[in-house]
């Protein structure tokens, strides 16, 4: 798995996710600005939750194009040995049932979840809580994160 192509297939899902949001954007402000939805009593709020749903849109839109331009900017580096797992790293962790789960670390878009030569990718920021426990961690170290009150515990076994 190739750190570049996972990079272009991020930007590709957010060019193609900030044109979807941009038309539900475009639609909702029609329809909040259309002269059919001019309120006409007090009880009519048709015009006023499509006004909200344009701007809840707009600002959606706003944070996909953000994203878009943090991972059009951001450079890849090799995995740094000595400074351990950092914005940029491809990581594989390993749970105590032998089940594999590759994250990619990135400064925006969390949750993103992506396919790349047959393999789920999940992106994930610093600001999650395993994103922010697996910074400055090496191959070998294990991660632990309170899930509904239960640690969840699983090593790293590959970063690249």
């Amino acid at each position: 798995m190739h750190k570049p192509q996972l990079l272009e297939l991020i930007t590709n899902t957010l060019a193609r996710n900030l044109d979807i949001a941009q038309r539900a954007a475009q639609t909702a402000y029609e329809t909040a600005t259309h002269e059919e939805n001019v309120a006409e009593n007090k009880y009519d709020t048709l015009g006023l939750e499509a006004s909200y749903l344009a701007t809840g849109q707009a600002r959606r839109t706003e944070e996909i194009r953000q994203a878009l331009l943090t991972y059009q900017g951001l450079v890849l580096r090799d995995y740094d040995e000595q400074g351990g797992i950092q914005i940029g790293t491809l990581v594989t962790l390993e749970n105590h049932r032998g089940e594999l789960q590759r994250l990619f670390l990135g400064p925006d878009a969390a949750g993103l979840i992506l396919m790349l030569d047959g393999q789920q990718v999940t992106v994930i920021t610093p600001r999650a809580p395993l994103g922010m426990a697996l910074l400055g961690k090496f191959e070998g170290d294990e991660v632990s994160i309170s899930v509904g009150g239960t640690a969840r515990v699983s090593e790293i076994v590959e970063a690249r």
